[in-house]
């Protein structure tokens, strides 16, 4: 079905207001890029080419191929887990060192495509070792240590991961439903809201002492928005009621202002928390008969 490309200079387009978030505003680039995907291409072109080489040669062809198909996608994973752990400033490593798997893999792939043309021991593994070594060189490792863990209490952490991983799935859904509506306006205002809700869980990831204030707004009301999201995405696909979307529009605005008011709410009750501890701290250094200038 043909969409209407909307956007601010489009005929009938929103204009900006002055204060108002861009929608670019948290855009991302997808880290597996075309660099990562272009590594999809030898598997094809090695299966292609083993058809015609016997029913040994093509079983080989294939399983070379799986190899590197399996290498190529374990490491577009690897580098998204490393551009999410590299955006937050609270992460653990990841649980599986992807990028180094997709290496050994795609060194396996090709071993097994030498063996193919050359039955033997030595071109295989010097082949597969080059193979390894090149895309750990060009992509690098995984991240091996955790960051900005110090201190920080691990099952409180646990906690938060399990309520941020819901959290994400509701934003995931609620951007597919609204994919069905059709309306790019529409989609452009759920990601600004997706911006904003995504500020609170950063919060709450550097700081799950927030979780209990944060946890209604994370589970209940991003479930509310995810099913009224597919409700309008459903009217407004079949009838075009743009009462319904301006509806859904007003109540985008009314969450997202909910969501940054209360976002602020924590940053502010985290600076009041540390301002207490600073003077508990400053007491005890003056009854042990420090003082600080």
């Amino acid at each position: 079905m043909a969409q209407r490309f909307g956007g601010k200079f489009s005929p009938g387009g929103e204009t900006s207001k002055p204060g108002q978030q861009s929608t670019f505003r948290g855009a991302k680039v997808d880290p597996a890029g075309a660099r990562s995907n272009v590594l999809f291409v030898p598997p094809v072109i090695l299966a292609f080419t083993s058809i015609s080489d016997g029913a040994i040669g093509l079983a080989t062809g294939l399983v070379g191929a799986g190899l590197l198909v399996l290498g190529a996608w374990l490491l577009r994973e690897g580098l998204r887990a490393e551009a999410a752990f590299n955006e937050r400033r609270v992460a653990r490593r990841p649980a599986m060192p992807r990028k180094i798997a997709a290496s050994v893999l795609t060194g396996l792939g090709v071993a097994v495509a030498a063996w193919k043309n050359d039955p033997g021991l030595i071109a295989p593994v010097i082949f597969g070792a080059a193979a390894t070594g090149l895309q750990l060189a060009a992509f690098g490792l995984d991240p091996m240590k955790d960051k900005g863990m110090e201190g920080v209490d691990t099952f409180q952490q646990d906690r938060v991961a399990k309520v941020v991983d819901e959290a994400e799935r509701y934003l995931t859904e609620m951007a597919d439903a609204i994919r069905r509506a059709g309306d790019r306006q529409v989609e452009a205002r759920v990601e600004r809201f997706q911006v904003k809700v995504r500020e609170m869980i950063r919060t709450v990831e550097e700081d799950p002492r927030d979780l209990t204030a944060a946890k209604k707004y994370l589970g209940v009301y991003l479930m509310g928005a995810r099913d009224a999201s597919a409700k309008f995405a459903d009217i407004f696909s079949r009838s075009q009621d743009l009462t319904a979307r301006s509806n859904y529009m007003m109540l985008l605005t009314d969450l997202e202002e909910s969501f940054g008011q209360k976002t602020e709410k924590l940053l502010l009750d985290n600076n009041a928390d540390l301002t207490v501890e600073i003077d508990v701290l400053r007491e005890r250094l003056q009854r042990e008969g420090v003082r600080l200038d």
